[in-house]
Parts: C-alpha cells; sequence; structure tokens
C-alpha cells in the first residue's frame, strides 16, 4: 500500500495555503488549511513552518511555539523555521531566543541564496501585523547581527 495520495494531497494543501497567502488572505483564516496539512503529513517541515507563522501572524505565540519547535526538529537548516522559532519563545518569554538566532544567522551564511526569502518574510511579517515588536528584534538580531 502507498502513501501517494496522502502526500498529493498535503502538497495540493501547501500549494493553496501558499496562493491564498501570497494573494492577502488573512492568516487567520489560513490556519485550519495549515493544521490539516502538519495532521496529514506530520513529517514535512514545510507544513509546520507555515502553521508557526500564521499563528505568529494571529498573535498565537504558545501555539507557535509548538509548531515552530516541530519544523525546527524536522529541517534544522531552515532559518526561516529558527526565525519563527526565536520570534514565538521571545513573545512567550521563554528562554532559547539567542540560540535561535545564532542557528539562523549561521544557516544564512550557508545558504545565502534564501537571504532575499527571509528579508521578504520579515517585512511581509511587518506589513501584516504592524507595531510586531518581536518581529522587528528578530529581524535586527538575525539580519544586522
Amino acid at each position: 500500500m502507498t502513501n501517494e495520495p496522502s502526500i498529493n494531497i498535503a502538497e495540493d494543501l501547501f500549494q493553496q495555503g501558499l496562493e491564498r497567502y501570497r494573494s492577502g488572505e488573512d492568516a487567520a483564516t489560513l490556519i485550519p488549511l495549515y493544521e490539516k496539512l502538519t495532521e496529514k503529513q506530520p513529517k514535512i517541515a514545510s507544513g509546520w513552518i507555515c502553521l508557526a507563522w500564521v499563528y505568529l501572524l494571529n498573535n498565537q505565540a504558545n501555539l507557535a511555539v509548538k509548531a515552530a519547535k516541530q519544523g525546527v526538529k524536522l529541517s534544522p537548516e531552515d532559518p526561516q523555521a529558527r526565525i519563527n522559532l526565536a520570534i514565538a519563545l521571545l513573545e512567550t518569554n521563554q528562554k532559547g531566543v539567542r540560540e535561535q538566532v545564532e542557528a539562523a544567522q549561521n544557516w544564512l551564511m550557508l545558504l545565502s541564496d534564501l537571504k532575499e526569502e527571509i528579508v521578504e518574510n520579515f517585512a511581509e511579517g511587518a506589513r501584516r501585523r504592524p507595531n510586531w515588536d518581536a518581529l522587528e528584534k528578530v529581524r535586527k538580531w538575525v539580519l544586522e547581527g
């Protein structure tokens, strides 16, 4: 028996979510989609990374911590996963922010082609959630050292 239909469904959900997000849809309406995605494919990091991000955009830092930790566990080399976790930890006053920021900086040095995407993600976060102090702090730490 193959798991392929489930993977195809998950890929479709992921693409739908990205398209809806990029078209400006509110993060709150995307949460159920990413929750369903992580339920169907719990070992795919991108679903957890996106879920953490939409939780953060929707001011649900406690839920974001759990999703971000799973994203980092599954893809420790992904700077966005580390950034999401750093923001969520900062917003919930938990330890480990510096470790995540340093890891994100290190991975961005190694994977410099991702820097433009990370810069855009910070800008998008600031547009979607104005006056987001934790985002701005982590942005400065990651990008300005």
